[in-house]
């Protein structure tokens, strides 16, 4: 399990003392919000993940939101601006739609606004594209590493800046937070809490091998492969017209797509062996290291 997290913070360019093993981003994020004083003001966006969301509504927070569309970095500004939160909590990949928040914007919004807390969920994002959480602006992010980690379920990380750590006090605990130890109840080191109890050493095993497969291949050359791939993709939805609107006016994207499509196109579609989903009104695809230019032309061949 040290080994898992050793590489998995080298991977994500964090120190392993920020970094715990968790089943899944929900039980991360909960757990860290039990250490989290009451009555802080919350920024959330609209329609957003319900597993990032409802842990912040379930609790004793202030809440206040920015909504998800086109001018999405500006509705948050503009947010922050006007409700001054003490967080701000949200996906950096919308999973509905695959809009995807700037990391610049991000930076500029921690450097104009660092007193604020960022929270990011990280599940539809981390594995497509290099990410530093050192570097990055993100004080807290966590993520399951079903997606595009391909680690399946049952695993995932949670990673908390140092500085964030010292303002906190967390309250789940349990003989494994102490290595076993029985005098060490007192000296748990903070992100030890996140593994109160005996852990999957075959799903977090998972992980590891899905780390080690990431940096076999090369997380740039991954990029390099979706940025392409998703770049045709978007220019041939945005030809057929059947982009959805918000995600048609953005410059950049992620690997994440909402197309114009009824329940009969959706079967069509599934009938092929085309995988999607249906989310809101749309039918959502999604694109990763190992499909391409054939898979983008046979998908296209539908609409």
């Amino acid at each position: 399990l040290d080994g898992v997290r050793n590489s998995a913070a080298t991977f994500f360019g964090a120190n392993p003392l920020q970094l715990a093993l968790i089943p899944n981003f929900s039980f991360g994020l909960n757990t860290f919000l039990e250490g989290m004083a009451p009555g802080k003001k919350v920024l959330l966006l609209e329609r957003d993940y319900p597993s990032i969301n409802w842990a912040f509504e379930q609790r004793n927070f202030e809440i206040c939101y920015a909504q998800i569309d086109a001018d999405l970095e500006q509705n948050i500004e503009q947010a922050v601006t006007m409700h001054k939160p003490d967080i701000f909590a949200f996906s950096l990949v919308q999973y509905l739609n695959g809009i995807k928040i700037d990391m610049n914007f991000l930076k500029q919004l921690k450097a104009y606004h660092p007193e604020l807390t960022l929270v990011a969920d990280g599940t539809q994002y981390l594995g497509t594209e290099p990410f530093a959480f050192e570097e990055s602006p993100i004080d807290v992010l966590g993520a399951s590493a079903y997606k595009w980690l391909l680690a399946g379920y049952g695993n995932g990380i949670f990673l908390v800046k140092d500085a964030i750590q010292e303002q906190m006090k967390l309250r789940t605990i349990g003989f494994n937070s102490a290595d076993a130890t029985f005098g060490d109840k007192a000296n748990i080191p903070f992100m030890k809490h996140f593994e109160p109890g005996h852990q999957d050493t075959l799903n977090y095993g998972s992980l590891g091998q899905s780390v080690k497969f990431f940096q076999r291949i090369g997380i740039h050359n991954v990029a390099s492969h979706l940025n392409q791939l998703t770049a045709k993709a978007k220019e041939a939805f945005l030809e057929k017209g059947i982009l959805e609107a918000s995600s048609a006016k953005r410059d950049s994207h992620s690997t994440i797509f909402s197309l114009v499509g009824d329940e009969e196109k959706f079967r069509r579609l599934e009938n092929a062996n085309i995988l999607c989903s249906q989310r809101g009104r749309g039918i959502r695809v999604s694109f990763h290291l190992y499909n391409t230019e054939e898979d983008l032309e046979q998908l296209l061949s539908f609409f």
